[in-house]
């Protein structure tokens, strides 16, 4: 059974065998069980030399030491860290001695993130902003984690709600002291103006919900086309590498083919799709079918022409870019009237960079936002859309009892507590804190 006065430890670098493992080490035995392995502590934030050795004086070690009084530590308790070499033996050998005292155990997934939740030093926006940047590929995800990281979503959010308090204090004043001389009448009158506009900046925020979700989780791309169109070759060539399998067989690609892309610092998710055509082909219909719903839920699609058969192109039937493929084997130029957006070789790399560059310019549209500190989340959604729809009860409510439309703000100040954690369930907990991996 886990409790919070156990003290917790992990290995908290990356895998080994590495150049330099980092065991972390948390809670009120912290100092007793380093000192016993190390002697004499360090001062506090200051590195220091020393020679592990298990509890009965055998070596295991020689590495660096670091200590750190609570509440001045990512956790809030006394935390340590001992930076050792990196070889499999060693850890296992120093983790081993760590097990050995008395309410001391292995560290469960997220478990130091929860304490340091739970003590205060960070509120539940900041942890997923935590979560999103050990997982951040790109710069823009860096980005978009490291506001939520560093607290300035949270400063939005609790802003917020901050006026909230004080509009309620206004109605809760004209409620309990009316019939006091120096309590104006319809004191609250002023404060509908003030929650008009913070619903509006509410609603705003959910209106860039798209773009947080693209940055942090990204740009959809559909390659849609008929068979043989080039669709498998222009994802190898932007990939630059073989993800899809490539041959001369019309409706080779009968699934969904995935791969990522990282054009400067955004992400992209390329999707390769069945060729689109009438067929008896049970297996061939069955990715079509995968084909089309892959389409209809991208941000973008490419709509790939094979410039060398000219004489099957047809009208493109879903809205996005249209990309003439094999320039490599045209001869003669283009036809205008065919409303080819741009030509490409996977070939020869002809007109990739400027494919690249409309990908850019596609999601940079898309992403049109004037600051980073926006919701990403579908949670931080929900409860938006929750306080914006009892903020719209609450100005709506102009025949309604006072009482009827403050508690339609306190429900709205709930809602937006429930963002950052002021409260919260147990179950919603565990699913965030289970995101990360042992030792964070």
């Amino acid at each position: 059974m886990t409790t919070h006065s156990d003290t917790i430890f992990a290995l908290a670098s990356g895998a080994l065998p590495a150049g330099v493992a980092v065991l972390r080490i948390s809670g009120p035995a912290a100092f007793t069980m380093v000192q016993s392995l190390a002697g004499d502590l360090p001062a506090p934030r200051v590195a220091a030399l020393r020679t592990i050795r298990m509890p009965d004086g055998m070596f295991l070690d020689r590495g660096l030491v670091l200590v750190f009084h609570g509440p001045n530590s990512f956790t809030g308790e006394d935390c340590a860290e001992l930076h050792l070499h990196g070889g499999r033996a060693v850890v296992t050998a120093v983790l081993t001695s760590l097990a050995g005292f008395n309410g001391a155990r292995l560290a469960e997934a997220g478990e130091f993130s929860r304490r340091a939740f739970e003590n205060g030093k960070m509120d539940l926006v900041e942890v997923e902003g935590l979560a999103d940047l050990l997982a951040a590929d790109t710069e823009m995800q860096r980005r978009l984690a490291a506001e939520q990281a560093s607290g300035q979503l949270s400063s939005v959010y609790e802003g917020w709600r901050e006026k909230l308090v004080f509009a309620r204090s206004m109605l809760e004043a004209e409620l309990d002291f009316s019939d006091e001389g120096d309590i104006p009448g319809s004191v609250s009158d002023r404060i509908w103006g003030e929650i008009a506009r913070l619903k509006g900046e509410v609603d705003g925020a959910l209106s860039n919900l798209r773009a947080g979700e693209i940055l942090r989780d990204g740009f959809r791309v559909a390659l849609a086309g008929k068979p043989n169109a080039g669709k498998s070759s222009l994802m190898n060539a932007l990939a630059q590498r073989d993800v899809a399998i490539v041959t001369p067989i019309a409706g080779t690609t009968r699934d969904v083919v995935r791969c990522e892309l990282d054009i400067d610092g955004y992400k992209f998710e390329l999707f390769d799709t069945a060729g689109l055509r009438d067929t008896d082909d049970v297996i061939e219909r069955e990715g079509i079918r995968r084909a089309v719903k892959t389409i209809n839920d991208a941000d973008l699609v490419l709509n790939v022409i094979d410039l060398s058969a000219l004489g099957d192109i047809g009208p493109s039937e879903y809205a996005g870019l249209r990309v003439g493929s094999k320039l490599d084997l045209v001869e003669a130029d283009v036809d205008p009237s065919l409303r080819i957006d741009i030509l490409v070789s996977s070939s020869t790399g002809a007109g990739l960079n400027e494919l690249r560059a409309l990908l850019l310019q596609a999601v940079r549209s898309s992403t049109n936002v004037g600051s980073l500190a926006i919701p990403s989340r579908m949670r931080h959604a929900e409860r938006l859309r929750s306080a914006s729809q009892h903020l719209q009860s609450a100005l709506d409510g102009v025949s309604n009892p006072l009482e009827l439309r403050a508690e339609d703000l306190r429900l709205a100040s709930v809602e937006l507590a429930r963002v950052t954690g002021r409260i919260d369930t147990e179950t919603l907990l565990g699913k965030i804190f289970s995101e990360f991996c042992v030792g964070k």
